[in-house]
């Protein structure tokens, strides 16, 4: 997997040097999990054995996205049904029109480092 630069949501540029470390083993295909750091929450999403990482938290209601339902590479938020793309954080469907942030991931062995 290719390693991407952090992607700002509008308005709340934060780039940082700490990394969050996840094993894999804690997330089957299909699965996401919320964790939390450094007052931030990420959700990571294992989409057929590729790991990515976003902020948890729709930008269009502000509401957490791991209630929300992962179909392949697409993540609908549970309360007003905005669709993003876990790969780059973009609004796919209305009423969200603003990305999620995304952070690298990078896989070593069964560990994820997230940088955040």
């Amino acid at each position: 997997m290719a390693t991407s630069m952090l992607v700002p949501k509008e308005g709340r540029a934060r780039m940082t040097n700490e990394i969050l470390s996840v094993d894999i083993g804690e997330l089957a295909p299909g699965e996401m999990k919320a964790v939390q750091h450094a007052g931030l929450s990420v959700l990571i999403c294992n989409v057929d054995g590729e790991f990515y990482a976003l902020e948890n938290e729709c930008s269009h209601a502000a509401v957490p996205l791991d209630e929300g339902t992962l179909r392949g590479c697409e993540l609908e938020c549970d309360f007003h049904g905005a669709l993003f793309d876990v790969r780059s954080g973009k609004a796919l469907a209305m009423p969200a029109t603003v990305a999620v942030r995304v952070f690298a991931v990078e896989r070593r062995g069964r560990v994820l480092s997230i940088r955040v």
